[in-house]
């Protein structure tokens, strides 16, 4: 994460540096906390969170020509998803160039653990709708974060063009989660379902006119948070995410990830573009479920 914390210097140089190291090298040497946070340790991790996200820039960030395997403008078959190279995106994205054309979007999974070191990375995982193509989200999940060298778990919501709202308070690594949002008109709802912990789970409804989010896109995303002032944070080393009963409504039809004509398989790039930090596995299960896999955390 970054916002108040001490990112901004240290992620410009680890960056840079990190493009001759060997992928999946890591930050370095790793812990694990012994026990769950205290309470109040936990209060500050919240609220520190959700001061955060609410600078960060949730849309995807392309990547510029030249990297790996994939070239901004210039995207290439990979089976039968479009292949993306992107900052701090990876997993799949169906597209529309209708306004309106999702009405729903799902999956299920499990909260990935986090292996921390003394600087503060996160992960957060999610379906949503909009931002592949345009400036709005309307998103949920799970955050896996390394917050003060402690990994510490949240749901969340956000709506735009308010900012993200944390709301779980108990989440736990390996919690199994339904995360949904669906749209009706201008009203969109955002839930989601802790099947571990019940406390976890929400349910909220909020407006936003088809002019301003155009529900043009569905996501299941594996990202790490963007600022305007301090950059890309690290990613979190969570090892795999492995997402299920991908589902969405296009069009008022039901449907799979493989669904849609025009869908891209999103693979995140480190911040000079000379590596993969996290990629996904191809669609299985008739297009309802993949895996993203940590490489590299920055």
């Amino acid at each position: 994460m970054a916002g108040s914390l001490v990112l901004g210097a240290e992620a410009a140089v680890t960056s840079m540096a990190a493009a001759g190291r060997p992928a999946g090298a890591g930050p370095g040497p790793a812990s694990t906390s012994p026990g769950q946070p205290s309470a109040r340790f936990l209060a500050a991790a919240r609220t520190a969170l959700v001061r955060n996200l609410r600078t960060s820039h949730p849309q995807i960030a392309l990547v510029r020509p030249g990297g790996p395997d994939h070239r901004a403008g210039q995207l290439t078959k990979a089976g039968v998803a479009t292949a993306a190279g992107a900052y701090n995106w990876s997993g799949y994205a169906d597209v529309s160039g209708t306004k309106g054309a999702f009405t729903e979007v799902s999956g299920r999974w499990r909260t990935p653990a986090v292996r921390c070191s003394r600087q503060d990375d996160i992960v957060s995982n999610w379906v949503g709708l909009d931002g592949f193509a345009n400036n709005t989200v309307e998103q949920d999940g799970t955050a896996s974060w390394c917050f003060e060298g402690k990994p510490t778990y949240f749901t969340w919501y956000e709506m735009a063009p308010a900012g993200t709202i944390e709301v779980g308070k108990a989440l736990r690594p390996g919690d199994m989660v339904t995360a949904k949002v669906s749209r009706s008109g201008k009203k969109y709802t955002m839930s989601l379902a802790d099947a571990t912990h019940p406390a976890n789970g929400f349910s909220v409804t909020k407006a936003c006119a088809l002019s301003v989010c155009n529900a043009t896109s569905a996501e299941w995303i594996c990202e790490r948070a963007t600022y305007p002032t301090t950059g890309i944070a690290p990613l979190a080393r969570y090892r795999a995410w492995k997402l299920r009963d991908a589902t969405e409504t296009a069009r008022g039809v039901a449907g799979t990830i493989s669904s849609q004509p025009q869908r891209y398989k999103i693979t995140m790039n480190d911040s000079t573009n000379s590596y993969r930090l996290s990629a996904p596995s191809r669609l299985g299960r008739a297009g309802t479920a993949f895996t993203t896999r940590w490489l590299d955390s920055y």
